[in-house]
């Protein structure tokens, strides 16, 4: 087949995908934003996306869908140079957040569209309202999250199919739409990210040398920003810290805004939610190390004696399942997409994610005892082992997927 992955910052989760199929001989190209750097180890095409903003004024509710519409315009010019240069694709596989895929059948109305269908904005039930302190509920903000969803929408109908990586984000897709979706995780390498005893991490900027079986307490966010519970997790480490003076607490993520709303007045979330309780901690033992290369990620799994994960009903991060395939203790929120693959006392521990008391409480148990809880470590590792590993489960499953909208399959 001739395939082309469409992705503004690819590879994205094509990451293992592209490769695979190219190895398995099929012809594949990508094609991305000219601002993409990352290297890449498929053929690629770069467009140019240079668009002025939208006046939120004048769109009003429609301004999300003239930005990812906008871009959608681009993809589909850039394509339809490919065209007339005699390029036709069976497949293409993109993702639909950015509203790259929304004019592409109308380039090639025989290809297969296939669309990566990551997550569909609600007005109700999911991230929206769900923390009042930062969001609270208002039927603005349920318009605003429902008029989110328009090129989502959009993108779906017109494809061929979509794919989610774990059925609940799947499931917030209306019922009309999911029938089209099939569920497949990215994959975890478990070969990597797997338990290590003689592990160790040097921390940057004169801190201690951590190793496997030290008291170390693990925190992981692109950036730190309440949709991840940066703030609960942070009210909850001075008591922490107070029951157990040998722990190293170690904060991994950056200080800019993946999801929601930016921090007021300038400021960065992380600094906000420090100053709220840097009196109570002793600062020698808190290591905020920015974001990290992945080796580093690694080897910081690999000293955890406990991982706390917080997240609002949104998309499950990847670091999660990571922790887990390196047999971490993880310690979770109590939210729909944690329970998908965390069964509380089972593989895991969850919490409410607003119960400041109660995570300290168990994030304290959990570092005073890490005998009690091998058990529930070996089954964090087997549940990613048996059901979301790289090359036995999620690759050959999302290859088979991919293959079977083969023109020969037709």
């Amino acid at each position: 087949m001739k395939i082309l992955f469409i992705h503004q910052n690819f590879p994205g989760q094509f990451l293992h995908l592209a490769p695979a199929m190219q190895a398995r001989g099929h012809d594949c190209l990508a094609l991305t934003d000219q601002s993409n750097t990352r290297n890449i180890s498929i053929p690629v095409v770069k467009y140019r996306h240079n668009v002025a903003a939208p006046d939120p004024a004048a769109c009003r509710l429609g301004r999300n869908y003239t930005q990812m519409s906008d871009r959608g315009v681009t993809v589909a010019r850039a394509c339809m140079q490919l065209r007339e240069q005699g390029y036709r694709p069976d497949v293409i596989f993109g993702h639909s957040g950015w509203g790259e895929t929304l004019f592409l059948k109308e380039v090639w109305p025989e290809a297969k569209l296939l669309v990566y269908s990551e997550f569909y904005y609600r007005g109700m039930g999911a991230d929206v309202g769900f923390d009042p302190e930062f969001d609270p509920p208002s039927f603005d903000q349920v318009m605003i999250a429902q008029g989110r969803a328009a090129h989502l929408g959009q993108a779906l109908v017109h494809a061929d199919a979509g794919l989610s990586p774990t059925k609940w984000q799947a499931s917030t897709h209306p019922p009309t739409l999911r029938d089209k979706i099939e569920v497949i995780f990215d994959g975890v390498n478990t070969e990597v990210m797997k338990p290590d005893p003689n592990a160790v991490l040097e921390l940057p900027d004169g801190g201690p040398t951590l190793r496997a079986g030290d008291e170390v307490l693990t925190f992981v966010n692109r950036n730190l920003e309440p949709y991840r519970g940066y703030h609960s997790f942070m009210r909850a480490l001075p008591a922490v810290m107070a029951e157990r003076p040998n722990a190293q607490v170690v904060i991994v993520g950056g200080n800019e805004v993946s999801y929601g709303r930016a921090a007021p007045n300038g400021q960065s979330w992380k600094d906000i939610f420090l100053s709220e309780v840097r009196d109570q901690l002793d600062l020698s033992r808190v290591h905020f190390i920015g974001k990290v290369p992945y080796p580093t990620f690694v080897s910081m799994m690999q000293v955890s004696r406990v991982h706390a994960y917080l997240t609002y009903p949104f998309v499950l991060s990847w670091s999660m399942l990571e922790a887990m395939s390196a047999g971490c203790l993880v310690v979770g929120s109590r939210t729909a997409p944690v329970q998908e693959l965390i069964e509380d006392g089972v593989n895991g521990r969850l919490v409410d994610f607003f119960d400041v008391p109660g995570w300290s409480k168990m994030l304290t148990k959990a570092l005073a005892r890490p005998d009690r809880f091998t058990e529930m470590r070996r089954a964090a590792r087997e549940t990613i082992l048996q059901g979301y590993d790289l090359q036995t489960v999620c690759l050959p499953r999302m290859v088979r997927w991919v293959e079977s909208f083969s023109p020969a399959q037709g």
